[in-house]
């Protein structure tokens, strides 16, 4: 009998195109440049004459999501690639802009906040609010809002976004999206990068 190898939904290139992503991630968090951008910023402030600190809200970076979808049999992009930014506003809040490969394989933008006032499981959990487009069977590809429950987690430099999409009929796959993220300021300064 034959193993059927052949996974619905289940791409190789997809994997390892998430593998060298992440691995770009971990190689520039470990050389990051933005130790002296946050070592110069407060000179910078105080010739100005204010008192700022580059790394007051901290600010992350990600390449993109990867999707596991409800309905693996449409043949799905789970690779989701892009570049995205987050940076907190405060201990609950956070705006966050981007764009990606959706699972379409189009170009999606997107532009929201996060609101997330609860804490689970050394995380904070809540949802994820904003206009997003690049979807063909919502709104023929145009803008339209969106609100997702979301779980984060952050620790030192590394941190980890898990949005939940509904699915909605005839217009948009249901997944599970895995979103890793680096943060690029504040760190080498011994900020924590968990809210107080």
């Amino acid at each position: 009998m034959k193993a059927n190898l052949k996974t619905p939904g289940f791409r190789p290139t997809e994997v390892k195109q998430g593998i060298t992503w992440l691995t770009l991630w971990v190689v520039t968090g470990l050389f990051n440049p933005v130790q002296a951008a946050d070592q110069a910023a407060p000179a910078a402030a105080s010739s100005l004459g204010a008192s700022v600190s580059a790394s007051s809200h901290p600010v992350w970076v990600n390449a993109g999501y990867y999707s596991f979808h409800t309905d693996n049999q449409v043949g799905l992009r789970n690779a989701n690639i892009g570049l995205g930014l987050e940076v907190r506003l405060d201990e609950a809040w956070a705006a966050t802009a981007g764009r990606f490969m959706n699972s379409d394989s189009v170009h999606s933008n997107y532009v929201g906040a996060y609101y997330r006032p609860w804490r689970l499981a050394g995380g904070q959990v809540g949802v994820l609010g904003g206009l997003i487009n690049g979807y063909k069977n919502a709104l023929n590809g145009g803008w339209f809002p969106a609100l997702v429950p979301v779980a984060t987690w952050e620790t030192g430099m590394l941190g980890l976004n898990v949005a939940f999409v509904p699915p909605i009929k005839n217009q948009l796959y249901g997944s599970i999206s895995f979103q890793a993220k680096l943060r690029v300021n504040g760190y080498f300064s011994g900020e924590s990068a968990a809210p107080p």
